[in-house]
């Protein structure tokens, strides 16, 4: 068994046009002040990252992980969260998600689609430039508008939906297996990829394809009551990156799951830093280190009441107690007795 690597951060939280968060030299010696071990890099951010640079230059690929490896750090993956929600949009978030994209495509569907794809294989290749072996990302979405069934859904939408989310990431998949890199879909809401039952569907339509893997965050599992404890015993083969993200879930006799359209302070289910929700992380690092996860454990910063410094620097102690050091021999070894097949035989009375 291998003890999780960590702790990591991801810095799409962080980032800003303030010194030390403009650079990646920068944010990467405030890191790791702070005592993370990895970075995981938002490929849109330009203050951070070149995308296109990386997956073309193998000479700034080195360079961006020498400004890491000079302070100590790692990129523990890319993220294409931005880029991955606009590989699918239904036309109901067209005005929404047109600023995730590139100028030069906003407010032409088709282009801003074309771009996203050509942004995801880039990723592959960038992430092989860094030697990494995982890519954090998001499904984008075209059946969500219709994610509760009223009216009544047309027999067959659902499974259209999948077909076609299938036909646009199968390319981007074989793409990342050229690049030896596993695809990482954070199950989110707002994705069509949010829970077991929808990765389930979506594995089916790409034909179990073995690049098509989950980003694992508990967080969004606590905001719509899913049972985050066995969902890593049923995906754990697929579980390929983690954030490790608090959440709360308070319901009261004016709310629920839903949120009544209420902002984040005042919703029931609300992300919060960690330690201060209700996942219970001692349960979800026991169960990542019993199935041998070999990845990073990544801080995922949200809270509506905390300030993110305060949620860094707490936070990078909170994962460091809790990645388990595996161990290496059995607690009893001390009482072995040996064994042999006659032994054995005798013992059962055979």
């Amino acid at each position: 068994m291998r003890t999780i690597k960590g702790p990591g951060i991801f810095l799409a939280q962080f980032a800003g046009d303030a010194a030390p968060f403009n650079s990646l030299g920068g944010i990467a010696a405030w890191a790791a002040d702070l005592g993370f071990k990895g970075v995981q890099i938002p490929s849109w951010d330009a203050r951070l990252f070149n995308l296109r640079l990386a997956a073309e230059s193998r000479d700034y690929a080195q360079e961006v992980t020498g400004t890491l490896a000079a302070h100590g750090l790692a990129v523990t993956e890319l993220s294409t969260h931005l880029q991955g929600q606009l590989v699918a949009v239904h036309p109901a978030y067209d005005a929404q998600f047109d600023g995730f994209a590139d100028p030069s495509v906003r407010g032409d569907p088709a282009a801003r689609q074309a771009w996203a794809v050509e942004q995801m294989r880039l990723a592959a290749r960038a992430s092989a430039n860094l030697g990494l072996t995982g890519h954090a990302t998001f499904s984008g979405a075209l059946a969500w508008p219709y994610i509760y069934p009223w009216p009544q859904r047309p027999s067959g939408l659902v499974e259209e939906a999948f077909a076609e989310l299938a036909r646009r990431w199968r390319p981007i998949l074989d793409a990342f297996d050229d690049a030896g890199v596993d695809v990482c879909f954070e199950l989110h809401p707002g994705e069509d990829l949010h829970d077991g039952a929808t990765f389930e569907r979506f594995l089916e339509a790409v034909g179990q394809h073995r690049r098509a893997n989950i980003l694992f965050d508990p967080s969004h599992f606590v905001l719509q009551q899913l049972d985050y404890l066995a969902f890593i015993d049923i995906y754990h083969e697929r579980i390929r990156a983690f954030h490790v993200k608090d959440a709360e879930f308070r319901p009261n006799g004016r709310s629920g799951v839903y949120g009544g359209y209420q902002g984040w302070i005042d919703r029931p289910g609300r992300f919060r830093s960690l330690g201060d929700g209700q996942v219970d992380f001692k349960a979800v690092f026991s169960k990542m280190a019993a199935y041998d996860y070999p990845n990073w454990a990544v801080l995922e910063w949200e809270c509506a009441l905390k300030h993110p410094e305060d949620g860094a620097r707490e936070g990078a102690r909170f994962i460091q107690d809790h990645i388990i050091r595996v161990t290496d021999r059995a607690f009893d070894d001390f009482a072995d007795a040996g064994s042999d097949t006659a032994l054995n035989r005798r013992l059962l009375g055979l």
